[in-house]
Protein backbone atom coordinates (compact mmCIF):
# COMPACT_ATOMS: atom_id res chain seq x y z
CA UNK A 1 0.00 0.00 0.00
CA UNK A 2 1.03 3.39 -1.01
CA UNK A 3 1.56 6.57 1.69
CA UNK A 4 -0.27 9.41 -0.13
CA UNK A 5 0.05 13.13 1.41
CA UNK A 6 -1.65 16.34 0.44
CA UNK A 7 -0.21 19.73 0.80
CA UNK A 8 -0.78 23.61 -0.15
CA UNK A 9 0.83 26.85 -0.43
CA UNK A 10 -0.13 29.43 2.24
CA UNK A 11 -3.24 31.28 -0.24
CA UNK A 12 -4.07 27.76 -1.27
CA UNK A 13 -3.88 28.70 -5.40
CA UNK A 14 -1.50 25.32 -5.64
CA UNK A 15 -2.08 22.32 -4.32
CA UNK A 16 -0.19 19.14 -4.69
CA UNK A 17 -0.37 15.50 -3.74
CA UNK A 18 3.04 13.13 -2.99
CA UNK A 19 2.33 8.85 -3.35
CA UNK A 20 5.15 7.73 -1.28
CA UNK A 21 6.38 8.69 1.87
CA UNK A 22 9.10 11.44 2.40
CA UNK A 23 12.50 10.44 2.82
CA UNK A 24 15.68 11.61 3.74
CA UNK A 25 14.03 13.98 6.00
CA UNK A 26 16.55 16.90 6.71
CA UNK A 27 16.78 20.73 8.28
CA UNK A 28 18.68 22.74 6.11
CA UNK A 29 20.70 25.09 7.72
CA UNK A 30 22.59 26.88 4.42
CA UNK A 31 22.18 30.37 3.94
CA UNK A 32 20.20 29.52 0.88
CA UNK A 33 17.40 27.49 2.38
CA UNK A 34 16.97 30.08 5.17
CA UNK A 35 16.85 32.58 3.13
CA UNK A 36 14.10 31.32 0.91
CA UNK A 37 12.36 30.11 4.32
CA UNK A 38 12.70 33.17 6.35
CA UNK A 39 13.79 31.10 8.91
CA UNK A 40 16.53 29.90 11.20
CA UNK A 41 16.41 26.42 9.18
CA UNK A 42 14.05 24.71 6.17
CA UNK A 43 12.61 21.40 6.68
CA UNK A 44 12.73 18.84 3.50
CA UNK A 45 11.58 15.63 2.86
CA UNK A 46 12.34 14.04 -0.61
CA UNK A 47 10.12 12.06 -3.27
CA UNK A 48 10.81 10.58 -6.50
CA UNK A 49 9.63 12.67 -8.76
CA UNK A 50 7.50 10.82 -10.17
CA UNK A 51 5.36 10.62 -6.55
CA UNK A 52 5.11 14.12 -7.08
CA UNK A 53 1.95 15.84 -8.66
CA UNK A 54 0.42 19.02 -9.10
CA UNK A 55 -3.47 18.84 -8.40
CA UNK A 56 -4.29 22.43 -8.49
CA UNK A 57 -2.56 26.07 -9.70
CA UNK A 58 0.34 25.11 -12.27
CA UNK A 59 -0.19 28.22 -13.63
CA UNK A 60 0.76 29.88 -10.14
CA UNK A 61 4.12 28.01 -9.83
CA UNK A 62 7.18 30.17 -10.54
CA UNK A 63 10.89 28.79 -9.91
CA UNK A 64 14.71 29.95 -8.85
CA UNK A 65 17.72 28.89 -9.91
CA UNK A 66 19.23 29.24 -6.38
CA UNK A 67 22.65 27.54 -7.94
CA UNK A 68 23.55 25.91 -11.33
CA UNK A 69 22.04 22.55 -10.56
CA UNK A 70 19.59 23.89 -8.05
CA UNK A 71 15.71 25.06 -9.18
CA UNK A 72 13.29 26.26 -6.54
CA UNK A 73 9.85 26.23 -6.71
CA UNK A 74 7.21 28.39 -4.76
CA UNK A 75 3.85 30.06 -5.18
CA UNK A 76 3.81 32.95 -7.19
CA UNK A 77 0.90 34.37 -5.00
CA UNK A 78 1.86 34.00 -1.67
CA UNK A 79 5.80 33.18 -2.05
CA UNK A 80 5.36 29.77 -0.22
CA UNK A 81 8.76 27.66 -0.52
CA UNK A 82 7.65 24.32 -1.96
CA UNK A 83 9.97 22.04 -3.56
CA UNK A 84 13.77 21.89 -4.64
CA UNK A 85 15.69 19.74 -6.97
CA UNK A 86 18.58 19.26 -8.52
CA UNK A 87 18.88 18.92 -12.11
CA UNK A 88 22.09 16.90 -12.44
CA UNK A 89 23.58 14.34 -10.29
CA UNK A 90 22.58 11.14 -8.15
CA UNK A 91 19.33 12.49 -6.96
CA UNK A 92 18.61 14.33 -10.34
CA UNK A 93 15.06 12.20 -10.02
CA UNK A 94 13.77 13.11 -6.65
CA UNK A 95 12.26 16.63 -5.57
CA UNK A 96 12.28 17.76 -1.99
CA UNK A 97 9.21 18.51 -0.57
CA UNK A 98 8.86 21.78 2.01
CA UNK A 99 7.58 19.95 5.00
CA UNK A 100 5.97 22.95 6.58
CA UNK A 101 3.60 22.93 3.21
CA UNK A 102 1.81 18.87 4.08
CA UNK A 103 -1.62 19.52 4.86
CA UNK A 104 -1.65 15.67 5.83
CA UNK A 105 -0.45 14.41 8.93
CA UNK A 106 3.12 13.05 9.07
CA UNK A 107 5.15 11.18 11.80
CA UNK A 108 8.78 11.74 11.02
CA UNK A 109 11.51 9.39 13.28
CA UNK A 110 14.38 9.74 11.29
CA UNK A 111 15.79 13.77 11.32
CA UNK A 112 18.86 15.00 10.53
CA UNK A 113 20.47 18.58 10.64
CA UNK A 114 22.52 19.31 7.34
CA UNK A 115 25.03 22.56 6.48
CA UNK A 116 24.97 23.58 10.00
CA UNK A 117 28.61 24.83 9.78
CA UNK A 118 26.25 27.79 7.95
CA UNK A 119 23.59 27.94 10.76
CA UNK A 120 22.26 31.20 12.44
CA UNK A 121 24.46 32.53 14.66
CA UNK A 122 21.12 33.13 17.03
CA UNK A 123 20.00 29.52 16.85
CA UNK A 124 20.95 26.72 19.13
CA UNK A 125 20.13 22.91 18.16
CA UNK A 126 19.11 21.36 20.98
CA UNK A 127 17.76 18.34 19.92
CA UNK A 128 18.73 14.69 19.66
CA UNK A 129 19.05 14.67 15.85
CA UNK A 130 22.05 13.76 13.80
CA UNK A 131 24.09 16.47 12.59
CA UNK A 132 26.28 17.20 9.63
CA UNK A 133 28.32 19.78 7.87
Amino acid sequence: MTDTFQGSCLCRAVKYEITSRPKALSHCHCSQCRKSHGAAFASYGSVPRKDLHLIQGAEHMTAYRSSESVLRQFCSQCGSSLFWSKSNGDHADWVSIALGTLDTAFTAEKQRHIEVASKACWYEIQDQWPQSQ
